[in-house]
């Protein structure tokens, strides 16, 4: 008895689905906006909640009729809404406006404790400067010594070492591994602060681009300043405007 009133129910819906549906036509149509991330933009349709997303260039497709209401929605754009007229489905360029979402950053305090470091701390004498490995290794190769004495130019008052370096390129090399470990340590703190998820979800670059867009960031030396102050805010708001500017390379190169 059971299972005969679930089949008779399961008919009764289906056929009910079918007659919801019967009278509705396929509306196609198009999203615009400020952007070129217009994938995966939800249109739901309100009166039989059938949901479909836009493709890559905006376009979209969905069963409706004149009377329903279509709704737009996504992270990145205020909902909008739509009453069907007759028209709209005669209309072969039906398009949708929508509005970027702007995200406004609340007031940043930013408290600088001057008194409080290393050398008041005791850790390391005051005066006295810090080096990273590669730093230190450019610092070494260039830096100018007074005692050197046998193999010194000008009467064994300077190391000729500095000059040696820079005539067989081993002082551009160097600089060339600053710049590189200091990329690396941006990319290591970009990395703590933000997930995977962050950069492909909210920030809709795709997986596969994630590493090169990390790599274009550490790139901009406001971000960096921004990125060092480990003011998250600050950084998140600036690297969705560089997020958008990158998925516009993209977006060209692809072509």
């Amino acid at each position: 008895m059971t299972d005969k009133f679930w089949c008779v129910l399961i008919i009764i819906l289906g056929q009910s689905l079918m007659a919801q549906n019967s009278d509705r036509l396929n509306i196609n149509g198009k999203i615009v906006s400020n952007t070129n991330d217009l994938e995966g933009v939800y249109v739901v349709n309100a009166q039989t909640e059938v949901m479909t997303t836009t493709n890559a260039d905006g376009t979209f497709s969905i069963l409706a009729k004149e009377g329903d209401t279509l709704v737009f929605s996504s992270i990145q754009f205020k909902e909008t809404r739509i009453l069907l007229t007759a028209g709209n489905f005669s209309d072969l360029n039906f398009t949708v406006k929508l509005s970027l979402v702007m995200h406004q950053l609340q007031e940043v305090i930013i408290k600088n404790y001057n008194n409080i470091n290393a050398v008041s701390l005791g850790i390391i004498p005051a005066g006295q400067k810090t080096y990273t490995e590669a730093e230190r290794k450019l610092h070494t190769a260039t830096a100018l010594n007074p005692t050197a004495n046998a193999g010194s130019l000008a009467g064994g008052s300077i190391s000729a070492d500095p000059l040696f370096n820079f005539l067989s390129g081993r002082t551009a090399m160097l600089k060339k591994e600053v710049a590189v470990e200091k990329k690396e340590f941006f990319m290591k703190l970009l990395e703590n602060m933000f997930s995977i998820e962050h950069f492909v979800e909210r920030l809709k670059i795709p997986a596969e681009y994630v590493k090169g867009f990390e790599y274009y960031a550490v790139e901009n030396e406001s971000f960096t300043k921004i990125l060092n102050s480990k003011n998250k805010t600050s950084t998140e708001f600036l690297l969705g405007e560089l997020a958008v500017k990158y998925k516009d390379i993209l977006a060209i190169e692809n072509k």
